[in-house]
């Protein structure tokens, strides 16, 4: 089995995938598929090079097959097909015994701080798996991590039936993020600046709008009538995104921010006070989560398939990355198959 190391300097090499033994309270799986996201993009990129140890497996998107349980494990058995919920908190600090284990300070972050799913073979702690049905859909089920980010973030905004949202932001945790909204039955129109991205969305039915060729607070306060949107989903991480969720909701509306800022930006204050917005952050993700995305990918009601954008061997993660950052390719999401032996 192979796996991909990042080398930093924007440089992956593969090799062997090291096997290791289970210890207590582990498994090992044997990856099916692992997603690339936005954070291992910017991993390639050497933004995080001070919270790894290069030559390192990153990846924490993924779905595989249990192969060996260590000691005390008993939840599961050899066969299982599981997905990793990969943010393992220390459980201990004021955070944590609050129940917000998704940002405990010492979040370890399997796949960042620790080796991740770019390998064919990966020993992972029990705790953090959650157990599929036997005959689901292995590459709809790798989307099951991105999925709980978008289930976070849909349950953070209280979406309910009947509610208008706006998606600022097409990539896949904001296309998740409007399949979400749209199963619990809210209106949803997507603002996306990308043409690829603009057609995908259009083609799975969703409400559209290109701030750049049209007014799009105009186009939402038309759509409901002069109030607003009930929930405005910031995903884009830009000053044009930040300056523009706090023009669109409805009095005493709700605007959940869920990308990462890379620096801080200038925001209307006065229009959150003085229209009683709630502003949210949602980071991460918790069990239930996951649960619920489990419950949506085994459903078969989500266009998943529209989302992968293809499938590469591990091989080719170098060329991927490359294809990602220099914008080659209009990729939505790309899966690395991580199974050949």
């Amino acid at each position: 089995m192979k796996a991909a190391y990042y080398e930093g300097n924007k440089k992956f090499s593969v090799g062997e995938s090291v096997i290791v033994p289970p210890g207590k309270g582990q498994v090992r799986m044997e990856v099916a598929y692992a997603g690339i996201c936005g954070t291992d993009v910017h991993i390639f990129l050497g933004h995080m090079d001070h919270r790894l140890t290069p030559p390192q497996v990153v990846g924490h998107e993924a779905v595989g097959t249990i192969v060996e349980v260590g000691q005390g494990v008993t939840d599961f058995k050899k066969g299982d097909r599981v997905v990793l919920r990969p943010t393992d908190a220390c459980g201990k600090c004021p955070s944590c015994e609050r129940g917000h284990i998704n940002i405990c300070p010492t979040l370890n972050f399997i796949g960042i701080t620790t080796p991740g799913a770019f390998q064919g073979s990966w020993t992972v702690p029990a705790h953090l798996l959650h157990k599929l049905p036997a005959d689901i859909n292995m590459v709809h089920a790798a989307l099951i991590e991105p999925l709980a980010v978008a289930a976070h973030d849909v349950r953070y905004g209280e979406v309910k039936q009947g509610d208008f949202c706006v998606i600022l932001g097409a990539g896949p945790i904001g296309m998740l993020e409007a399949m979400v909204c749209q199963e619990k039955g809210a209106r949803v129109v997507i603002s996306e600046v990308n043409e690829a991205r603009l057609k995908l969305a259009k083609e799975l039915g969703f409400d559209v709008v290109n701030p750049k060729e049209q007014d799009l607070v105009k186009y939402v306060f038309q759509k409901t009538g002069g109030a607003g949107a009930d929930v405005v989903f910031e995903v884009t991480g830009t000053q044009a995104g930040a300056e523009m969720m706090t023009k669109l909701p409805r009095t005493r509306g709700m605007i959940v921010i869920v990308a990462i800022f890379a620096e801080p930006m200038m925001v209307d204050l006065r229009n959150i006070l003085w229209r009683e917005y709630t502003v949210v952050g949602a980071r991460n993700y918790l069990k239930q989560d996951f649960d619920e995305a489990i419950r949506l990918v085994t459903g078969g009601r989500l266009p998943l398939d529209k989302l992968v954008s293809d499938i590469r061997p591990v091989e080719r993660v170098q060329e991927t990355f490359e294809d990602i950052v220099g914008g080659k390719a209009n990729f939505m999401k790309v899966l690395i198959d991580t199974s050949a032996k």
